[in-house]
């Protein structure tokens, strides 16, 4: 079996690749990156589509639209579309695209789909909730010097450390 971990980057070199990439979003763009900002923005979008009066009328919708602009005009769009295009060619490039559920021995698929969608879905109203996601807050938040954002991280790896005991028969 060939060593699949030769075909990803080293984390350092990645590390500060992003963070270049970060410095460009913030000299070029005037703002940091963040996800949550474009899958709230496809949602706008989705809804608009389907009740244009609703979204019109509920502040929390219409200011992305006001005067007439689409809720998919914004640089968090381009971005994640930028990110999944990405992807497919760095997986491409790499010899890892493929169809498949990637799992340990121990979960069967449907079960590590629910437990991916689960924790999908408690992610994206978590950063709903809290007006930014994890790359929002950690990434640009941090690179800011915010407070918040350094304790926000410092509790995601917490937390992290905390569950793994709880699921490491999954990936063993």
């Amino acid at each position: 079996m060939e060593n699949q971990e030769q075909r990803f980057w080293n984390p350092y070199l990645a590390g500060v690749a992003l963070g270049l990439v970060l410095l460009a979003s913030f000299l070029i763009m005037g703002q940091g990156l963040g996800a949550s900002g474009a899958v709230y923005r496809f949602g706008v979008a989705a809804l608009g589509a389907v009740a244009p009066e609703h979204v019109a009328r509920n502040p929390h919708f219409s200011h992305v639209v006001s005067g007439g602009r689409s809720a998919l005009d914004n640089f968090y769009i381009f971005m994640v579309v930028g990110v999944f295009l990405g992807g497919l060619v760095s997986s491409y490039a790499a010899g890892r695209m493929k169809v498949g559920v990637r799992k340990g021995p121990r979960i069967g698929v449907p079960a590590r789909l629910a437990l991916a969608v689960t924790g999908g879905v408690l992610m994206g109203f978590a950063a709903r909730l809290t007006r930014g996601c994890t790359s929002g807050q950690a990434l640009s938040g941090g690179a800011l010097m915010s407070a918040g954002s350094w304790i926000f991280m410092l509790a995601v790896f917490a937390g992290g450390y905390a569950v793994a005991y709880f699921v490491r028969r999954e990936w063993t």
